[in-house]
């Protein structure tokens, strides 16, 4: 099984026993503590991928670590996954989590590049507007790129809306060009 499969179905997983059990609130919380922690730490990372360290090992690491900050129930999925020999997918797991959580909750991650910083009244309307044309609620992630001299490109998942300056000049160099062959 790849892994992206098995942390898509512990992910989802987790998130199912968390709406029916009515702990989402807290899982979500307790998972972003655990997701900064590993981004944090490569080494904790590597113990958990490592075949060389055994499953009640990886359980007796998280156990120290996240003993005084996440609850029994994070504890014993962390528990099972480590047992399941699937710890070195818990970075992976947590990103299928957020995935998930975002699909049921209307969310799409969006990546606005301006060539000059937005003024927050012009993040707030492109925004709305974003919201508006895809009908769910937008995370922005901003960026600057200060190639694209002038306006605005978005990524939302695989499309590309690209209304910079730079891009538009390499539309019409293209176009000249054919034009000439």
């Amino acid at each position: 099984m790849s892994s992206v499969i098995a942390s898509r179905r512990y992910a989802s997983a987790l998130l199912s026993a968390a709406e029916e059990g009515n702990f989402l609130d807290s899982i979500v919380s307790e998972l972003k503590v655990v997701k900064e922690v590993l981004e944090n730490s490569k080494d904790l990372v590597q113990a958990m991928r490592s075949p060389l360290v055994k499953g009640d090992k990886k359980i007796h690491i998280l156990e120290e670590i996240f003993k005084d900050s996440i609850g029994e129930k994070l504890f014993l999925f962390l528990k099972l996954v480590a047992r399941k020999k699937r710890a070195g997918l818990l970075p992976e797991i947590i990103d299928e989590f957020q995935i998930l959580l975002d699909d049921k909750w209307g969310i799409i991650n969006v990546d606005i590049t301006s060539a000059v910083k937005l003024s927050d009244e012009q993040s707030k309307e492109l925004v709305k507007k974003l919201g508006d044309y895809t009908g769910k609620k937008i995370r922005p992630n901003m960026l600057l790129n200060e190639e694209l001299i002038g306006g605005v490109s978005v990524k939302i998942g695989d499309t590309i809306f690209d209304g910079s300056i730079s891009h538009q000049l390499l539309k019409f160099r293209q176009a000249l060009v054919a034009e000439k062959a």
